[in-house]
């Protein structure tokens, strides 16, 4: 798993009469990831396409025109189908024709409809006032304008302007102005009045019929009319191109996945190296197919081509991998120049198929193989948070199943209850089930995880949606108490101490594999080379750490550090007090003195190291922030754990009512009211207001925080827990080793959805 799958370079061989023949086998075995020619050897060129690529293209892009025009979707697929070239020819001709005719009419139909629209919007002012449009215009000593403004302030505008004569006429939203003067004279008037003018419509004919009466109401109605045959009409082409859609679909969504197929063909040989008698194809496939790769591609060819699995690309360091050749190519690798000039003689001289030289291994392009990942069954789902950041290189770790042994139990840990953990498994559930995207469906996956580790927390804190019911019906009958608390309660303190101290521990332990995967790829320099560049942090950080647990210079450290995973009555040497309470009981009460000057002697060394290999600056900064700083960023997870847990309780706190005794709190509508002396009411909860109204109003209200403050907790955890347990993977673990950067594994070939080749 923390490999991919191991990739075979493979080359394929032959003369140029077989090439379609042997680009059809190719395509159908769907294996091959095909490396482009570079150009590089001489005699060589880059192949043609195949004939009658050209045609393809354009048949290809005609259906999706089509399929855009009809709004054709996999819906309307229907039976798989055998779509023959003849037959696609006569059907999509006659498609198009038809399509095309509704289209063009549809176009015509809609701009008419938008210009009369566009007139009746104009219009519907002007009908307000009560004039014929005529009316508005041509007249030798009046100036006439129609606009928006107040009627007041035209008319003190136009005192202020001095023109005496003059009238308005009013509708709505809308000033007909006249006035005996000039048209200049008039707008610079009305500027001072924020009057805004409106373009007199041109009364013309509204349909073929000649327009006799010229008023703006008359018109309107013929323009109306006019838009509702129009309409009319564009419901009629569109009900057509609907059903044209539920006839021809289903054949032009298989005729898209042929023509596909067929360019895809069609543009391989444009990959190839070609002379004018032979071809040489390559590529990669996985290891383990390529015995069934050369079988099944024999089967199809018979012996006019000449199969070679010419190297297996190693795994050595940051994505830089080296290569062997295969055994049975019998050497070391040639040069490729070479094994290309012998592969075009044999061809030329007996129209067999070309083939590599003798030990060569012929490389025409991008030696970097494609990256598959080899993870599989529960681990599959959380290629996508590494994808996320990037696909990692062929010879680089992959850090998937890391993601998958921490991930779901860093986000478990923080919410830990076992009513959310069931929502969230559902939800994931669900996403897994009903949606197509593979995305969105390794999403889901990782949410049934996360829910699953969530729901388990949950039972060992004994908690359903932070009540205590798993406590008190599960852990009370068996034990007494569940196994562990989140130290949210003044009681449990040191729970939230002990996971502070976890939570440490966690994160050395997630950082230092990080550093050792990091070591792991820089063995590749030499293993002095790795211990400089890599193994100086995993010394530095484990001393310092070591120094921090260890009894040295106890009386500057915190008492808890070395109480919480003691034993009840064991001494704390840090105060000398008996411990009375621990989080988890492991017996640990700091490491010995002894055990803390080893620990400083290896941070010493780590930071000698580093000042060699980063300088002194660097290598003290670093230490600090990486460390210290990148350990310590861990006690988040202890942080959303409380946080989380207070936010559940003050939603049942507001519902439920509570009182506190003895640093513990006790929900009022579970366990009623304390009695004297035996406890101090926090809030009495909406479940519980005095007289009958209130009780009433208090539950409803109750209900509805619930529900809406659990949901807003269940969403909250997603973007708390789910983005802080992320950020610890991808800043402080990825960022110790992980570039990413690797080559999408594209096997030549198409997955048919519509069509098929029988």
């Amino acid at each position: 798993m923390l490999r991919p799958e191991r990739m075979s370079r493979v080359s394929v061989t032959g003369a140029r009469r077989v090439r379609d023949d042997v680009v059809d086998a190719v395509h159908d075995l769907e294996l091959l990831h095909i490396t482009e020619y570079d150009g590089s050897w001489e005699g060589f060129e880059l192949g043609n396409p195949s004939e009658g690529a050209d045609e393809d293209s354009d048949k290809l892009v005609t259906v999706r025109s089509l399929l855009s025009i009809l709004d054709v979707d996999e819906s309307d697929a229907g039976p798989t189908r055998r779509i023959d070239d003849e037959a696609l020819d006569a059907e999509l001709a006659e498609i198009r024709t038809e399509v095309n005719e509704l289209d063009d009419r549809r176009d015509e139909i809609r701009d008419e409809l938008r210009t009369v629209e566009d007139r009746i919007d104009r219009m519907e002012p002007f009908v307000s006032l009560g004039l014929d449009v005529d009316l508005l215009s041509g007249y030798d000593s009046l100036a006439v304008s129609v606009g928006e403004g107040e009627a007041e302030a035209i008319e003190s505008a136009l005192d202020a302007a001095g023109i005496e004569q003059y009238e308005l006429y009013t509708g709505e939203d809308v000033v007909a102005v006249f006035a005996y003067t000039d048209e200049g004279t008039l707008q610079d008037a009305l500027v001072d009045a924020r009057f805004t003018g409106i373009e007199t419509p041109e009364i013309g004919a509204a349909s073929e019929a000649t327009v006799e009466d010229i008023s703006p109401a008359a018109h309107l109605k013929q323009l109306e009319r006019r838009q509702d045959e129009l309409e009319s009409k564009l419901e009629t082409v569109e009900t057509e191109l609907e059903e044209m859609r539920h006839s021809v679909g289903g054949f032009l969504l298989a005729a898209e996945e042929q023509l596909a197929i067929d360019v895809q063909k069609d543009e391989a040989p444009l990959t190839f190296a070609t002379t004018e008698n032979a071809f040489i194809a390559e590529g990669w496939i996985p290891t383990e197919r390529y015995d069934a790769f050369e079988s099944e591609l024999r089967a199809a060819v018979g012996d006019a081509v000449d199969i070679d699995e010419m190297e297996r690309a190693e795994f050595t360091g940051r994505g830089h991998e080296t290569h062997e050749p295969h055994e049975g190519t019998g050497g070391e690798p040639a040069d490729a120049q070479a094994a290309a000039a012998t592969a075009q003689k044999k061809a030329q001289s007996s129209d067999q198929p070309e083939t590599a030289a003798d030990g060569g291994t012929v490389t025409m392009g991008d030696d970097q193989p494609p990256t598959v990942q080899d993870n599989s069954g529960p681990v599959k789902p959380f290629e996508a948070l590494v994808e996320v950041i990037n696909r990692p290189k062929y010879g680089e770790l992959d850090p998937t199943i890391i993601l998958f042994l921490t991930f779901p139990a860093f986000f478990g840990f923080m919410i830990g209850d076992v009513g959310y953990g069931i929502a969230y498994t559902l939800i994931g559930y669900v996403i897994m089930t009903r949606v197509d995207s593979d995305v969105l469906k390794s999403l889901g996956g990782i949410a049934v995880w996360a829910g699953g580790f969530t729901t388990l927390f949950g039972v060992l804190y004994g908690e359903i949606f932070g009540l205590h019911l798993v406590t008190e019906y599960v852990w009370v009958p068996l034990m007494g108490a569940p196994p562990i608390h989140k130290g949210l309660q003044p009681h449990y303190l040191y729970y939230a101490q002990g996971w502070l101290l976890l939570s440490v521990v966690v994160g050395l332990a997630h950082l230092v594999t990080g550093w050792l995967f990091d070591f792991r790829a820089n063995l590749e320099h030499g293993f002095v080379a790795a211990m400089f560049e890599s193994g100086a942090w995993i010394i530095s950080t484990v001393g310092m750490w070591l120094w921090i647990f260890s009894t040295s210079l106890i009386s500057y450290k915190p008492p808890f550090l070395f109480e919480v995973f003691g034993q009840v009555g064991m001494t704390n040497p840090a105060n000398g007090h008996t411990i009375e309470h621990v989080a988890l009981p492991l017996g640990f009460t700091g490491f010995s003195p002894t055990v803390g000057t080893i620990g400083i002697a290896m941070l010493v060394i780590g930071m000698v190291m580093l000042i060699y290999e980063e300088g002194p600056a660097i290598a003290l900064i670093e230490t600090i922030t990486q460390s210290f700083g990148h350990v310590v960023s861990y006690t988040r997870i202890a942080a959303v754990l409380l946080a989380k847990a207070g936010m559940a309780l003050a939603v049942n706190l507001l519902v439920f009512g509570a009182y506190s005794y003895e640093g513990e709190f006790h929900f009022i509508f579970f366990e009623g009211m304390p009695e004297a002396g035996h406890g101090e009411v926090i809030f009495a909860g909406l479940f519980n207001l005095g007289g009958a109204v209130g009780l009433v109003a208090g539950i409803l209200m109750g209900i509805l925080i619930l529900l809406l403050g659990h949901l807003l907790v269940l969403v909250l955890g997603i973007t708390s827990a789910g983005l802080q347990a992320v950020r610890l993977e991808y800043v402080e673990f990825f960022g110790k080793f992980y570039e990413g950067g690797g080559i999408v594994y594209n096997p030549f070939g198409y997955e048919r959805s519509y069509t098929t080749d029988e």
